[in-house]
């Protein structure tokens, strides 16, 4: 399995989660895993995704997550999960 992190975080607006599912769906990157909170209007959500079986590079999705964030006015960080990991220990 190949899995990532992928975070979202801006203004909330209707459609952010929609948005961001529909295009993982289509690459055929898998939701393992999904929170969302909004706090004060202030969208932030965490996924857990394999893209094992996407039907593109890696580097391609984190590109055009990126541009999906500009284009919704989220900013969207997508990482391969043993980064984030090492990143993020104590």
């Amino acid at each position: 399995m190949n899995k990532a992190v992928i975070t979202v975080v801006g203004q909330d607006t209707v459609g952010i989660i929609a948005r961001v599912c529909t295009y993982l769906s289509e690459r055929k990157v898998n939701v393992l895993d999904i929170s969302q909170t909004i706090i004060d209007g202030f969208f932030n959500m965490m996924m857990i995704v394999d893209y094992g079986g996407a039907d593109l590079p890696f580097d391609s999705m984190v590109t055009d997550l990126d541009g999906l964030g500009q284009e919704i006015g989220v900013r969207i960080h997508c990482q391969r999960e043993e980064i984030f990991t090492k990143m993020h220990r104590v």
